[in-house]
């Protein structure tokens, strides 16, 4: 019995260690790698100090031009939008990963559907930003309301399980071609079976999701940052109403929106889209172009 206690406990100390060392070397790997969102995560959470900071996921990524906006504003510009992050959920997280270093003066945040309505698993991206667990207790709050806290608590390893290889691969080969202070033009050729469509009416609200992004509102304020709400066009119909749980937010928290969905911008210029969520670099230059002037009204303001 004795050996066997010897045995178990020798087995559990090379795993430790093995989690600590593969900890270790997989931070590393994500401070050389060359893979396109880690590499906007790590800037977001160590480097970037650009005065105005864009945020939300592959529409945000793919359709602000840093270099076209600063042009316009006056102001440096990185565009922090993470592809396919999903929700309110991983934008929290970011922010104030990113407060731990640097207070931006304006955070434009691009929202959608997903960011308040209730749909599949709400927490499946937060994975992404594990590599940074146990850096801010406002960022892990998140993980403790998704139930996986304890996982990475208890591994450092486990914390790799979703962006992992693509860090690794990150290292031999470069993806961050045609940079522009964190965009990149969407890759690909238009879809040509594309039509204008319309989006349902009818979608569940998710009051946590609601509650995150009143929690996104009140750290900017609490910062003293200026919080501008976004939605950039689609090519497809929603009423005016569409949107309404996030401009009744944006209402009660004197925070402006942009919303340029449901107005239908660009539904005369499908040639501006790769497919009905997301532009083409012409498209998103030219977008870049029209919000540019009417962020620089509001920062006037």
């Amino acid at each position: 019995m004795k050996k066997f206690f010897v045995s178990l406990a020798a087995i559990i100390i090379f795993l430790w260690i093995t989690d600590r060392l593969g900890g270790q070397l997989m931070m590393q790997c994500l401070s050389h790698t060359n893979a396109k969102a880690e590499v906007k995560i790590e800037n977001m959470v160590k480097k970037v100090n650009d005065d105005v900071v864009l945020m939300g996921t592959s529409r945000c990524a793919y359709h602000y031009v840093p270099s076209i906006i600063m042009d316009s504003i006056n102001a440096s510009v990185y565009n922090g939008g993470i592809s396919a992050s999903d929700n309110i959920y991983s934008h929290y997280i970011l922010l104030n990963l990113m407060l731990l270093h640097h207070t931006p003066k304006v955070v434009c945040l691009e929202l959608m559907s997903n960011d308040f309505k209730n749909a599949g698993d709400p927490f499946d991206k937060i994975t992404y930003f594990a590599p940074y667990f146990g850096h801010s207790k406002s960022a892990d709050s998140v993980y403790i309301e998704a139930g996986t806290y304890w996982r990475y608590e208890l591994s450092k390893l486990y914390r790799f399980n979703s962006k992992g290889i693509e860090a690794l691969a990150g290292l031999f080969v470069n993806h961050r071609y045609g940079e522009d202070n964190g965009f990149f033009k969407i890759l690909g050729n238009r879809d040509n079976s594309m039509t204008l469509r319309s989006e349902s009416k009818d979608i569940e609200t998710d009051t946590l999701k609601l509650k995150y992004i009143q929690r996104f509102i009140n750290t900017c304020k609490e910062k003293g940052i200026k919080l501008v709400f976004t939605i950039s066009p689609k090519y497809s119909i929603v009423s005016p109403t569409y949107y309404i749980p996030l401009k009744i937010l944006a209402e009660q928290n004197k925070i402006p929106i942009l919303d340029y969905h449901s107005i239908g911008l660009f539904h005369d210029k499908p040639e501006y889209f790769k497919n009905n969520a997301h532009l083409l670099e012409e498209g998103a230059k030219m977008y870049s172009s029209i919000f540019a002037s009417d962020l620089k009204r509001l920062m006037e303001q």
